[in-house]
């Protein structure tokens, strides 16, 4: 879905309301966080944060090598 939104000056920013019906389609609500993140092909805006992605992923590889030591450790 593409929509077009107008920028506004909120204070010492610039900020943009999204249509309803892609807020509700979205799931998003007032208050919560969103990423923009600048790609080459302009800017994404969403829920996902690679940061916290990255930091799974290292958790995901400690959990495999180290397996074993992680069950005996919690008996």
């Amino acid at each position: 879905m593409v929509k077009e939104v107008t920028l506004r000056r909120m204070g010492g920013s610039l900020g943009a309301t999204l249509p309803k019906e892609m807020v509700e389609r979205l799931g998003v609500r007032a208050g919560e966080k969103l990423f923009a993140i600048e790609t080459e092909k302009g800017v994404l805006l969403t829920a996902y944060d690679p940061r916290f992605s990255a930091a799974v992923e290292v958790y995901e590889e400690g959990n495999r090598r180290y397996r074993n030591a992680l069950r005996e450790l919690a008996k």
